[in-house]
Order: structure tokens, then C-alpha cells, then sequence
């Protein structure tokens, strides 16, 4: 009954579990997939261009900026990551449904680009917890964690402009959560009405 594709975005602080409950949420949610992201790093061993990312010169990749084409680009340590508008576009036309991975920064330039999404962010059950398991990493050092902290106070901030908001308080709820998300927006009235039997009558309210 849907006729075009839908754009699902996960934000959350570093520490939330996001990048959990996104491999999950693809592994589960038949017809959701990842968007292939284009980036200038360099490819890593068993990376494939064109599956785990597109991978492109820094001059290719500003010129792409300069043309407007990404709907969400940053740069993380030296390496730009971007997501195109085509990419997203196609996606939608083809009724193809994408989850996306980005940060809120990245979340807030989708917004702006005018690209319809369904935004969704993931918070810790509280600040403690999300020191405990920045730290049970064992991957960063505790200048690192205290910046990640500090960026967490003003992420947080922004999960009122979002369209849910998921504590992750227990990983396996917090999937399950997410995923019944996806499954009610796909079919919201107005997304279906107009994809009925006519015999049903049925049309969407102006």
C-alpha cells in the first residue's frame, strides 16, 4: 500500500546505544536498509566501493559540497562522510524504506534540506549511566570521555526537535521499540488512504 519510500533517522550522544539498536533494527525490519554514505578516507581492508561506502577524492567530495548535493556531510577527524540527496531521493522514489546513522548535527542539516524523514533519538536512562558505559568500552581515554560528555549535555538538547524519544534503559525493549516506530509510520493514514481500493471510498481530508 505504500507507494513511496520512507527516511528513518537515529541520533543519540555517543554511549546511548544507538549504533546497537540500528544493526538490529536492519536485521529484523524486513525492506528497511542502510544508506551507503560517500567518504574520503581511504578504504579499508574487505571494504567494497559502492556497498560499505563510495568512496571519493577530497576534491571530488567538495565539489559535490559546492553543488549542493549531500542533504547531511561532516568531517570527523580529517575524513568527510556524506549522504547525497540522490541517493535518498531514489530511495523514496523506488518505495524503498532507509535507516540512517547520523549524529545530531547531521540530523539537523536533514531537517533543513526539506527531505521528509521520521527522526528518532535514543537517550541513556541518565548521566551516570552514560559515563559507565562510555568508560566499560575501554577504548577511550578519560579526556576523551569527558569531551563526550560535554557534547552529550548539548546533544540531549536537541531531542526535543525530533519526532520520538527512545531511553535506551534495556537494549532489547529499546529495539523493539524502535522497531514498532517504523511499522506505525509505514502505515499512517495518509501514507495509505490514497493507495486503497477505491471501493472503499475512502479519500485523505484536505
Amino acid at each position: 500500500m505504500q507507494k513511496y519510500g520512507l527516511l528513518f533517522v537515529l541520533s543519540a550522544p555517543s554511549g546511548a546505544g544507538k549504533t546497537s539498536i540500528f544493526r538490529e533494527l536492519l536485521a529484523r525490519q524486513p525492506g528497511l536498509r542502510e544508506s551507503i554514505s560517500f567518504t574520503t578516507r581511504a578504504m579499508r581492508a574487505g571494504e567494497r566501493d559502492g556497498i560499505d561506502y563510495h568512496f571519493v577524492s577530497r576534491d571530488q567530495f567538495d565539489r559535490m559540497v559546492a553543488q549542493g548535493a549531500f542533504a547531511e556531510w561532516a568531517e570527523v577527524h580529517g575524513n568527510c562522510y556524506g549522504t547525497a540527496k540522490s541517493t535518498l531521493l531514489q530511495a523514496a522514489e523506488e518505495g524503498r524504506d532507509v535507516l540512517l546513522d547520523i549524529d545530531v548535527q547531521g540530523a539537523a542539516q536533514l531537517r533543513a534540506s526539506g527531505l521528509e524523514g521520521v527522526f528518532i533519538f535514543i537517550l541513556p536512562p541518565g548521566m551516570a549511566e552514560l559515563r559507565q558505559r562510555l568508560s566499560g568500552r575501554n577504548t577511550d581515554s578519560a579526556e576523551v570521555i569527558e569531551r563526550r560528555m560535554t557534547n552529550a549535555v548539548s546533544e540531549i538538547r536537541t531531542a526535543a526537535c525530533f519526532d520520538y524519544i527512545v531511553v535506551n534503559d534495556d537494549l532489547e525493549r529499546a529495539i523493539a521499540t524502535v522497531q514498532a516506530i517504523v511499522i506505525a509510520e509505514k502505515v499512517r493514514r495518509n501514507r495509505v488512504i490514497d493507495h486503497l481500493p477505491a471501493e472503499f471510498g475512502l479519500k485523505s481530508s484536505s
